[in-house]
């Protein structure tokens, strides 16, 4: 039922096929989780077929290795008219020591669409029920400012093709 779930958390074994040379997963691969359970999550509370609009910064803290139990936790962290904000943190646990780390973190913004190649289409309105929640919320928002301001310095600095 849409706006209700707000958080969704996968929880798996890193396995050798994950890995890189260096005996360490991919950051392709931890991106592909990051997104799984981004569309879940934004799925899940929109009701609605979604896509992803963007990734900001992505933090890769921590090495992931084989045989780590991997958390992806993804949760909501605000909410436009069509859009929804997650928040993503990529944890990382040591079975046999026990000790567990954040790997990776970031913001993902996803927008519900009315089908698979249809137009935006609103999504349930989300509130911050505690001051953890009040305090990701606004730097949500702070990041939708970042990102408008970063879009305005890309298109200036935008090269256009010669006619010929």
């Amino acid at each position: 039922m849409p706006g209700q779930q707000h958080e969704v958390s996968f929880r798996f074994l890193a396995q050798p096929t994950d890995v890189n040379f260096g005996g360490k997963v991919h950051g392709g691969m931890v991106m592909k989780w990051i997104d799984q359970a981004g569309y879940a999550c934004a799925v899940a509370w929109s009701g609605a077929y979604c896509v992803t609009v963007s990734v900001s910064g992505i933090q890769f803290v921590a090495p992931i290795l084989i045989g780590d139990l991997v958390t992806v936790r993804a949760r909501l962290i605000h909410t436009g008219t069509s859009s929804m904000h997650l928040a993503v943190d990529v944890l990382a646990q040591d079975l046999r020591k026990g000790e567990q780390r954040l790997a990776t973190s970031c913001v993902m913004v996803f927008v519900a669409l009315d089908s698979p190649d249809g137009r935006p289409t609103p999504v349930p309105p989300w509130q911050p029920r505690n001051e953890e929640e009040r305090r990701l919320q606004s730097r949500a928002q702070q990041l939708m400012a970042l990102s408008k301001d970063m879009e305005r310095q890309v298109a200036a600095m935008r090269v256009e093709p010669e006619a010929q």
